[in-house]
C-alpha cells in the first residue's frame, strides 16, 4: 500500500470497533441533503466527524452539523491546533465520504491542494474515500471536471455518479446529488469490504453493463435505453467486497468504478468476445448488459438516404427502406453451454421484461431461467420511467433448482441501484460459499 493510494488501511492497523467516518460537505445547494446522509450514518452506529468547507457553512450552518453528529464542527486548520486536526482526522478515519463534492472541491482534491481542513484531511486519509459529485450539468460535463474525476479515480477514490433530475432553478439534467440512501449503501459496502479483505476477496468477477448498438449505417444504429447504471453498481459493490472485477461496458458514459478493469465494447458480437475472454478464469459472470436480440444483416457503408422521386401519380414518395435483420447470439445461453458440467463460473443473468399477453414479468422470467440454465436470474420490469436510466430499481431474484446454499426466490426494491447490487451479491455469495 502506497501512501498515495486511498484503498484500504496500512497493514497492521485494524478497523475500529465503531467505524470512524468523516463526512466532508462541499459548498453547493445540495449540502442540505448531506444532513440526511449524516443521520443515516449516525443511526447505523458510526462515529461521524463532519468537516464542511467554509462555503458549505453558508448553506447549512455549524449548529445543524453539531446537533446531528454530537461533535464540534470547523472548516479551518486553526481550530484546536494542539490536537493537529488537519492530520489526525484523516489518519483516524475508516472512511471519508464527500457529499456534495462540488466542481471546485473535486479540482482542489485532484490537484492535491491543502487550503482548508477538508482538503488536508483528504491528503492524510489512508482509508477508502468516496466522492458524490453534485453541480450543474455543464460543470459536470466539462472536460476539466471529467479529467479531475479520472485523476481521483486513478488514485483509488470511489465516485458515486450524479443522478439526473431537477437542479437549481428550472434546470434539469445530470449533476443532481444521488439519494442519501444510495451514497450510504456505497459507504456500507466499503466499510464491510475493508474487513479481512472482504467477502469476495480472491474471487474473479466479470460484469457486463450498458446496451449494445448494432450499426445500420455510419450514423444510425439499433439500440436500447440502458444506461449501464445497474451493471456499474454491481461492479462497484463487487470491488468493494474485495473481488477482482472486469467490467465489459457497452456504450456508457459513466465514470469507471474504482479498482475495476473496464473493457469498452459497442456491438453484441464485441460484447460476446470480451465476456468470453474475461470469463476464462472467472468465478462469477454477471450478464447485466442489455444485449440487442437482432442486428442488420447488411451494413450500409454510406448513410441511407430518403428518396425524392415522385410516384406514378405525381405525389411524394413516402416509401422507406426495408431493413433485413438477423439474430444475435444468445450470450447468456452460450456461457452456460460452454461451462457444461463444471461448477465455474457461476452465471447470473438479467431479464428485462415488460410482460405481455402470454404472461407476467415473473412468468416470463421463470421460463427464461429454465430455458437459459443460469444459476441466478435477476428479473426486472422495464418500460417508460422503469429501470432504464433511473437511479432506483425493483428486481426479482430467481434461483436455479437444486443449487447448494440457494436462498428462496425473493423480491428486492424499490431501492437505489447500489442497494440492489448488494442484494444480488448477497445471493451470489450464498451460492459461492458452499462450493
Amino acid at each position: 500500500m502506497t501512501t498515495q493510494g486511498w484503498i484500504g488501511r496500512p497493514s497492521g492497523e485494524p478497523l475500529h470497533v465503531i467505524p470512524h467516518v468523516v463526512l466532508g460537505v462541499g459548498g453547493g445547494i445540495a449540502a442540505y441533503k448531506a444532513a440526511l446522509l449524516l443521520r443515516l450514518l449516525t443511526e447505523s452506529g458510526h462515529d461521524v466527524t463532519v468537516v464542511p468547507t467554509a462555503a458549505a457553512l453558508r448553506f447549512v450552518g455549524a449548529p445543524t452539523w453539531e446537533a446531528l453528529s454530537g461533535k464540534p464542527v470547523s472548516s479551518e486548520v486553526w481550530s484546536d491546533v494542539s490536537r493537529v486536526p488537519h492530520v489526525q482526522i484523516g489518519k483516524n478515519a475508516d472512511l471519508v465520504v464527500v457529499a456534495p463534492a462540488t466542481a471546485d472541491l473535486l479540482a482542489r482534491a485532484a490537484a492535491g491542494l491543502a487550503d482548508d481542513l477538508l482538503t488536508t484531511t483528504l491528503l492524510t486519509a489512508h482509508c477508502p474515500v468516496v466522492f458524490a459529485p453534485a453541480m450543474h450539468t455543464e460543470m459536470w460535463e466539462h472536460a476539466a471536471t471529467q479529467a479531475n474525476i479520472a485523476t481521483l479515480t486513478a488514485r483509488g477514490a470511489h465516485i458515486v455518479p450524479p443522478a439526473s433530475g431537477r437542479l437549481t432553478g428550472a434546470d434539469t439534467g445530470p449533476g443532481r446529488l444521488p439519494d442519501a440512501e444510495e451514497i450510504f449503501a456505497v459507504c456500507q459496502r466499503l466499510l464491510s469490504g475493508s474487513e479481512a479483505g472482504g467477502p469476495l476477496a480472491g474471487r474473479r468477477v466479470v460484469v457486463s453493463a450498458g446496451g449494445t448498438r448494432e450499426p445500420l449505417d455510419p450514423v444510425r444504429y439499433l439500440g436500447n435505453r440502458s444506461s449501464g447504471k445497474q451493471g456499474y453498481a454491481l461492479a462497484q459493490v463487487a470491488a468493494a467486497r474485495g473481488a477482482t472485477v472486469t467490467l465489459v461496458a457497452a456504450n456508457t458514459s459513466l465514470p469507471a468504478p474504482t479498482g475495476v478493469d473496464v473493457v469498452p465494447v459497442g456491438t453484441a458480437l464485441e460484447l460476446q468476445d470480451a465476456v468470453a475472454q474475461a470469463a476464462k478464469d472467472a468465478d462469477v459472470v454477471v450478464m447485466a448488459a442489455a444485449v440487442a436480440d437482432f442486428r442488420p444483416k447488411a451494413y450500409a457503408a454510406a448513410k441511407i438516404k430518403k428518396t425524392h422521386a415522385a410516384t406514378v401519380d405525381g405525389g411524394p414518395d413516402e416509401s422507406a427502406p426495408t431493413i433485413e435483420l438477423v439474430r444475435n447470439p444468445d450470450i447468456l445461453a452460450g456461457l452456460v453451454e460452454h461451462r457444461g458440467a463444471a461448477e465455474r463460473p457461476l452465471i447470473v443473468g438479467f431479464a428485462a421484461e415488460t410482460g405481455d399477453e402470454t404472461g407476467s414479468v415473473l412468468d416470463l422470467a421463470r421460463a427464461k431461467l429454465a430455458r437459459k440454465g443460469c444459476d441466478l436470474l435477476v428479473a426486472n420490469e422495464v418500460g417508460v420511467d422503469k429501470a432504464f436510466g433511473t437511479d432506483a430499481n425493483t428486481v426479482h431474484l430467481l434461483f436455479r433448482d437444486g443449487l447448494p446454499g440457494s436462498p428462496r426466490d425473493h423480491t428486492a426494491g424499490p431501492a437505489p441501484k447500489a442497494e440492489i447490487a448488494a442484494v444480488v451479491w448477497d445471493g451470489v455469495q450464498a451460492l459461492l460459499d458452499p462450493r
